[in-house]
C-alpha cells in the first residue's frame, strides 16, 4: 500500500495547537495485520539467507554485550538495580552476577550497547540486536527455548522493529527521539510475545503496551543513558509479553491511533512501510555490523584516517591540519569538538579521526577517558576541522591532509568497511568477537562461546549460551568469595 493521501488527515484543536492527525477509519488495522504476520509465520517461513543474516546479528551481539560487560556503566546500574532484582534467573552475560529475566534484560541491553560496537540496520540507524536479543535471552533462562525457535522470534522481532522504524523514520529520528529506544520495544515485545506463544489478542495487547512505553532522546548521546535506552526498551518489551500472556489488556491499535505511537512521535506515519511485503521483503537481512566503536556515521573518517596511517607511516607526526568533507549527518550526531570523556569521544569525529592517525585505534580502547583526554591527541584533534556537504554519501568521505613542509596528501573513502557495499565477513565478526570477549573472560572461554554462538540452532537450550559467557569471570568470583 502507498503512503496515506492529505485527505485522509483531518485538523483537530488541541492544547492550542492545531496537530494533523488520521482519523480511525481511514486508516488500514496496521496493529492487527502486523500481529497476524507474527503470530502465524513459522521458523520454516523464514528464508535460508535470513536465517544466515539472523544468526549473523546473533554472534556479533553475543560479543558486544560480553565486550561491554565491565564498562562504569554497568558497574553503576547493577549497583542501582541488584537490590531491587527478583529470584535470580538470568544471567548478566560475562559477569557472575544473575538477576531477574526483567533486570537482565535490561543490563544485557546496556552491556551489548555501552560500547557502540553493535549492529545497525543503516536504513533507521536502529541497532536492531540489543533490545530483541536482550529479553529473549533473559526469557530463554526462565522457560527453556532451543535454538531454533530462538533464532525464529530473533528475526521475528528485528523485523517488526524495524519495519515500524521505517514507517516514521527520518521525522521522528529528527524531532529528538532515539529510534533504537522507540522502535526497539516493539522488536522486544514481538520476539518475546511469539517465544511464549501469545494469542493474536494477546500480542495486540502487547502492542499497546509496547506502544505506551516507546521513549529514548537523542539529547542522551554521550552519555551512560544512551545504552540505558535499549536495556530499557528490551525490559518493557518483554513486561510487555508477559503482561498480555496474563490478560492485561490495552488499546488494540497502539501503533496507528490517533493518539497511538506513530501520530504522537512523528509528522511521518507511511504505514506501508510496516505491511506491505510481510514475509518476502526482509528489513532483518539488511543489519550490518560495526567495525569500529562509535557512532557509524564516523565509520568512513576513521576507515581513511587508518588507510593513511598505513601509507604515511612516521610522517603522522609531522601532519599541520586536516579537513573532512562529510555527509551533514555526521556533524549534526558527532560534532563534539571537545570530548571529556570516552563515551563523548565516541560522538567526536575529531577525537576519532586523531585517534585513528596517531594509533590506528577504532576499537573500544580508542574510547576511553585516558584516550580522549591525551596530549597528543586533543593537539591533533584541534587542528582538524570539518564541513558538510549535503552530496557526499553517508558511506563516504574525503580527507585533506596538510604537512608541515606544505605538501598535501588527499585521501576519498568511497564506501567505508561495515558499509552495506562493504560488509564485514564472518571471519572479520569473529575476530571482533575475539578481541571484545577475551579481555572479559579469557580466550579459552571465547572460542567456546563463540562455537556456541554459531551453532545456535542446534542448541537444545539457548541457556547454555548464557551459562558459558559468564567464563573467566565466575571462576574469579568463586576465588574471591564474591
Amino acid at each position: 500500500m502507498a503512503a496515506l493521501p492529505a485527505a485522509c488527515f483531518k485538523k483537530v484543536k488541541y492544547m492550542s495547537s492545531n496537530v494533523e492527525i488520521a482519523t480511525n477509519a481511514e486508516v488500514p488495522n496496521v496493529t492487527s495485520q502486523l500481529v497476524d504476520w507474527i503470530v502465524d509465520i513459522k521458523g520454516s517461513d523464514i528464508p535460508t539467507e535470513v536465517r544466515k543474516e539472523g544468526l549473523r546479528t546473533f554472534v556479533n551481539w553475543i560479543g558486544c554485550a560480553v565486550g561491554g560487560a565491565h564498562h562504569e556503566t554497568v558497574d553503576r546500574a547493577l549497583a542501582a538495580v541488584m537490590p531491587f532484582s527478583g529470584t535470580a534467573t538470568s544471567t548478566v552475560l560475562g559477569r557472575p552476577e544473575r538477576l531477574d529475566a526483567l533486570h537482565a534484560a535490561l543490563l544485557n541491553g546496556i552491556t551489548s550497547h555501552v560500547l557502540d560496537y553493535d549492529d545497525t540496520h543503516l536504513k533507521t540507524i536502529i541497532h536492531p540486536a540489543g533490545p530483541v536479543a536482550s529479553a529473549l535471552l533473559a526469557l530463554a533462562e526462565l522457560r527453556p527455548m532451543s535454538g531454533k525457535d530462538f533464532l525464529t522470534a530473533l528475526i521475528v522481532g528485528i523485523e517488526v522493529e524495524c519495519r515500524i522504524g521505517n514507517s516514521v523514520y527520518p521525522n521522528h529520528y529528527d524531532r529528538g527521539w532515539h529510534i533504537t529506544g522507540t522502535a526497539g520495544v516493539f522488536g522486544a515485545a514481538a520476539a518475546t510475545g511469539k517465544a511464549i506463544g501469545l494469542s493474536k489478542q494477546q500480542m495486540r495487547w502487547a502492542f499497546g503496551l509496547a506502544a505506551t512505553q516507546a521513549s529514548g532522546l537523542r539529547e542522551m548521546f554521550g552519555t551512560m543513558t544512551k545504552s540505558f535506552h535499549p536495556g530499557r526498551a528490551a525490559q518493557n518489551g518483554l513486561m510487555s509479553a508477559l503482561l498480555a500472556e496474563a490478560n492485561f489488556d490495552s488499546s488494540e491499535r497502539g501503533i496507528e491511533a490517533p493518539r497511538g505511537f506513530a501520530n504522537v512521535t512523528s509528522t511521518k506515519q507511511d504505514y506501508s512501510e510496516i505491511l506491505d511485503d510481510l514475509g518476502t521483503r526482509w528489513e532483518s537481512a539488511l543489519n550490518s555490523y560495526k567495525p569500529f566503536a562509535c557512532g557509524i556515521v564516523i565509520h568512513p573518517t576513521i576507515d581513511g584516517c587508518q588507510q593513511i596511517r598505513a601509507e604515511i607511516g612516521d610522517r603522522v607526526s609531522a601532519i599541520k591540519s586536516i579537513h573532512l568533507t562529510t555527509h551533514p549527518l555526521v556533524l549534526e550526531l558527532t560534532g563534539k569538538k571537545t570530548p571529556r570523556t570516552g563515551l563523548e569521544g565516541k560522538f567526536s569525529v575529531y577525537h576519532s579521526a586523531a585517534a585513528a592517525l596517531l594509533k590506528g585505534d577504532g576499537a573500544p580502547t580508542a574510547f576511553t577517558d585516558e584516550m580522549v583526554n591525551l596530549p597528543e591527541i586533543t593537539g591533533l584533534r584541534d587542528r582538524i576541522t570539518a564541513t558538510a556537504d549535503p552530496e557526499c554519501h553517508e558511506a563516504s568521505v574525503t580527507i585533506d591532509v596538510t604537512f608541515e613542509d606544505g605538501s598535501r596528501l588527499s585521501k576519498h573513502v568511497e564506501r567505508a568497511i561495515g558499509s552495506k557495499d562493504v560488509p564485514l565477513t564472518n571471519e572479520q565478526i569473529d575476530a571482533k568477537f575475539i578481541t571484545q570477549s577475551a579481555l572479559v573472560i579469557g580466550e579459552e572461554a571465547t572460542r567456546e562461546l563463540l562455537a556456541a554462538a554459531w551453532n545456535l540452532e542446534a542448541l537444545s537450550s539457548v541457556a547454555d549460551i548464557a551459562g558459558i559467557s559468564v567464563g573467566q569471570s565466575q571462576t574469579k568470583a568463586k576465588a574471591t568469595g564474591s
